[in-house]
């Protein structure tokens, strides 16, 4: 029996808070496992550590949660980047969607949210993003991202190279 398909009127998008740590841990943890392709972290690294770590964690970014329910089903980071010169600057990072809600508009609302809590901070956003991953390439596109450059070896696990497009989103007129 199939599992119901997931509305995007089914999910709210809020903040992560530190008190969401252990269901953050989990999500975090599944990606990184899952997909170790799509993140600069490890799953070895990250799951030596506490609840408490990732309240810490929380409490000191901006993580966005598609929640259905109180089930954490996709989440999504902004980082501001520091120093004067490049603070007009944001990164989106950490994007999963949980698979059983992939397809649904989980991904399409957790992305517009974070443009959105970008908007008034950053006149850029930056990603990036697998090569290999045609599926949040396409997602992103969509909003308005462009490629404009390739990391060749970005990443490698287990004796796999992996090469990342990186992309950008002119929020805010530049001068």
């Amino acid at each position: 029996m199939r599992a119901p398909q997931v509305m995007p009127a089914d999910i709210s998008i809020r903040r992560v808070a530190p008190s969401d740590a252990p269901v953050y841990r989990s999500i975090r943890l599944e990606g990184l496992q899952n997909h170790p392709e799509a993140f600069g972290s490890s799953f070895e690294t990250e799951n030596a550590q506490t609840d408490t770590w990732f309240a810490e964690r929380l409490a000191g970014s901006e993580v966005l949660g598609a929640f259905q329910g109180t089930d954490l089903v996709g989440v999504v980071g902004l980082r501001i980047q520091p120093g004067l010169k490049e603070a007009h600057k944001g990164l989106l990072w950490g994007m999963y969607v949980r698979p059983h809600v992939r397809r649904a508009g989980v991904g399409k609302l957790l992305v517009g949210s974070i443009i959105e809590a970008a908007k008034p901070r950053v006149e850029l956003l930056q990603l990036v993003v697998w090569q290999d991953n045609h599926a949040a390439r396409r997602l992103y596109e969509n909003f308005g991202f462009v490629a404009y450059g390739l990391e060749v070896n970005a990443l490698k696990h287990n004796g796999i190279y992996y090469n990342e497009i990186l992309m950008t989103k002119v929020l805010a007129p530049t001068s």
